[in-house]
């Protein structure tokens, strides 16, 4: 087995003691290397090769910071179908996926490659004549990148390419579950020709690696993906030293068809936004609202596409269906559909548990579900289920729908489809959610911002306003 490194400093390094965590493929149960078990002590170097290399970074100038981003962008797409089969090797999406994400995550660094340039200041008019008043934008300083297992490219790209632009340094941080996907990229960062210490990757233990991320005063930004019972664990953690926060979290987005939509079209749209990635997005619908005078139809449309998915290993061909990523989640997800079948619904198609532990396939595998008859009671209609399970509620009224899928402690992402202008303007101005698609259940993209309202966290990433976040604002008063 292949025992992987750290990245600390420009150098490949092992933790103290040579302890090393497995990595495990999801859809198999095997091991397919090992990483070093850092802790407080590799966080710390990591901290201290950031902050040593945070001077030179940010008087660097904007057109070189860029000319390195676009280097790392090109070599990402040179490397894109190596670390696509890492991906699914670690992750478990479908091949075909993963070379989506490696794309979608380059296309962050283009982004702010070019974004870097257009960080501008201003000049203010003055009420006094021999004052001139200006704004300042600078680089916040060393940033930490905490990121998720479920989008193990994207999610290093989409944090690391503002911090970079706006010439902050970076320790990352990357999933314990699938960091070989980090490795790859530091690689070609390293290839790239960053300075030493300008990214830094540290892995191990979670909670040691986070504690002194942000007890440590030199970390000025925390930019976190994950659940959030962790992200208010992590915001407690940082108050102390007074950090600059984006936390994109949870979310349970609704996924409204109402009765003039083009039925067809949000059929399609449903079962992508669902089913893509096994259901592990944070974006992913996770309450269906269909109006009752059309829910036959929608549901036919619905059984028709997912009969047709296969579901296995991504590394194999035309597998659309992986795995789910650990038995943790496998028990989530098949407690929410039996909570639900307890409780009265039905289940139109699927449900079939693969195995409950380590079957023919491997890993742990649920069959693409459809329930009806679903309920406001049932679990499912509470909690992110993070997995293939798609929840079918009735409607009859704009004002019922539009209070039910605001009725949540969680505002990242939402969905619509109608055909009525006018209706769409009225529904995309109330809901309660930072990314709404109206007839587009696939919103994301480098250009535009994400992120959520309420508990789904704070802060954008994305578009330009994702690199306001690794800035700091300064007002500079000049008396002639």
């Amino acid at each position: 087995m292949i025992k992987y490194k750290m990245f600390i400093q420009g150098q490949w390094v092992e933790a103290e003691g040579g302890s090393t965590i497995e990595v495990n493929n999801p859809a198999t149960g095997e091991v397919i290397g090992f990483i070093p078990k850092g802790a407080a002590n590799e966080a710390k170097a990591a901290i201290d090769a950031a902050y040593g290399a945070l001077e030179e970074w940010r008087t660097l100038t904007a057109n070189k910071r860029g000319d390195l981003l676009k280097k790392l962008y090109d070599l990402m797409l040179e490397n894109k179908e190596e670390i696509a089969k890492i991906m699914t090797l670690e992750q478990g999406k479908p091949l075909q996926e993963a070379r989506g994400e490696v794309v979608y995550g380059a296309g962050f660094l283009e982004w702010y490659g070019e974004e870097a340039k257009r960080i501008y200041g201003e000049t203010i008019p003055s009420w006094n004549r021999n004052k001139r008043i200006m704004v300042l934008k600078q680089p916040i300083g060393v940033v930490a990148a905490i990121t998720p297992w479920n989008f193990p490219a994207a999610m290093i790209t989409r944090k690391i390419a503002p911090a970079l632009a706006a010439g902050c340094t970076v320790v990352l941080k990357p999933a314990t579950q699938t960091p070989l996907t980090a490795v790859k990229i530091m690689e070609l960062i390293e290839k790239a020709g960053f300075p030493k210490g300008v990214v830094n990757m540290v892995t191990g233990d979670s909670g040691e690696i986070g504690k002194t991320l942000m007890a440590d005063k030199r970390v000025r930004k925390l930019t976190f993906t994950g659940s959030t019972e962790v992200g208010k664990y992590l915001m407690k953690q940082s108050a102390d030293t007074m950090k600059n926060l984006s936390l994109e979290l949870g979310g349970h987005a609704p996924f409204i068809v109402f009765n003039d939509a083009d039925i067809e079209k949000a059929a399609k749209a449903a079962v992508a936004s669902k089913f893509r990635n096994c259901g592990q997005t944070c974006i992913s619908t996770n309450r269906f609202y269909v109006h009752e005078s059309i829910k036959d139809n929608f549901i036919e449309n619905v059984v028709g596409i997912l009969k047709n998915l296969r579901i296995g290993n991504g590394m194999e061909d035309g597998v659309e269906i992986g795995p789910l990523i650990d038995k943790n989640s496998f028990v989530k997800v098949k407690s929410h559909i039996d909570d639900a079948v307890e409780k009265g619904a039905k289940i139109a198609f699927g449900g079939r548990v693969m195995h409950s532990g380590v079957n023919e396939l491997g890993g742990y595998f649920i069959e693409p579900t459809l329930l009806v008859d679903v309920t406001e009671n049932m679990i499912i209609a509470n909690e992110e289920t993070f997995g293939p399970v798609m929840p079918i509620i009735t409607f009859d009224g704009d004002e019922e729908v539009i209070s039910m899928a605001n009725n949540s402690d969680y505002g990242l992402a939402a969905y619509f489809f109608t055909e009525s202008i006018s209706r769409g303007f009225k529904v995309m101005e109330r809901l309660e959610y930072g990314i709404v698609g109206f007839n587009d259940g696939m919103p994301s993209t480098p250009q535009a911002p994400f992120g959520g309202y309420k508990e789904s966290g704070m802060g954008r990433e994305g578009g330009h306003h994702g690199i306001e976040g690794f800035l700091e604002v300064k007002y500079v008063s000049i008396d002639l």
